[in-house]
């Protein structure tokens, strides 16, 4: 070990953290195909993220959205429509906005992540209409990441997507937002199983102590600084005509 890294060691290991995070909300939305109370691999991963997070103050939920009638469709309250009775999403939604950290969970399947949790990006992409009090896409201000089991392979590719979507629609993402455990390719132990290495996978825990920390760091400079500037990013602005520095002909008034 270098005297530089023995330095970098102590620092971290033998100080308190750098902030106060117990005003922060971390929602984890585990997108399973199991509905409670059958066992989730995906949810022992998100259990160890969770543990640190309340070892810091952190208020945590965990949702399956599996758990819940969650019908296709943008609309805000499917149930508004003929085809739909009942739409337990909008109460999702509401756990949504009071995070200020979001993290998706799910397995893999088939390479992808699963149906559940294309539903759940389905359902919030139709909230995108509704802007935050600074009339930015709603989530700006809140910080997002992932976290991915399964036996095939897939890891990365899911995240990428998930990470994609969540910037897409306004989330900010943090250095190493991604964590995931795969075991060996084919039919094989899962993460919980007995024998299966996963809880303790020294590399999966290491990425999923970085994405906490890094998810924390973030959400406290953003909810202290108030978020994001509500400067060149307001959809109304820009249909009002202020273009913040986009000067090419087509875009003049």
């Amino acid at each position: 070990m270098t005297e530089q890294l023995k330095k970098i060691t102590a620092l971290q290991c033998g100080s308190s953290a750098p902030a106060k995070y117990d005003d922060l909300k971390v929602l984890f939305l585990n997108c399973t195909l199991e509905r409670t109370p059958r066992r989730s691999h995906t949810e022992g991963l998100i259990k160890v993220a969770q543990a640190i997070y309340e070892a810091n103050g952190v208020g945590t939920k965990i949702i399956r959205p599996v758990d819940y009638e969650i019908p296709a469709g943008l609309g805000l309250d499917m149930s508004e429509t003929p085809e739909w009775e009942r739409d337990d999403w909008p109460g999702i939604q509401k756990e949504i906005d009071a995070a200020d950290i979001l993290i998706i969970g799910t397995s893999v399947w088939l390479g992808e992540k699963t149906s559940v949790c294309n539903r759940v990006f389905e359902r919030m992409y139709g909230y995108t209409g509704q802007l935050n009090e600074k009339e930015q896409n709603r989530p700006y201000g809140d910080v997002g990441a992932c976290l991915i089991t399964g036996n095939e392979d897939g890891v990365k590719h899911c995240a990428m997507n998930i990470l994609f979507s969540l910037a897409h629609i306004g989330y900010t993402i943090p250095p190493q937002p991604d964590a995931g455990w795969m075991g060996e390719a084919g039919p094989g132990p899962s993460y919980m199983d007995e024998g299966s290495g996963g809880p303790e996978n020294e590399f999966t825990n290491r990425n999923t102590t970085f994405l906490v920390w890094n998810t924390l760091h973030i959400a406290r400079m953003l909810k202290d600084k108030g978020g994001i500037p509500a400067h060149g990013n307001s959809p109304k602005a820009w249909s009002a005509g202020c273009r913040t520095g986009n000067n090419s002909p087509e875009h003049q008034v």
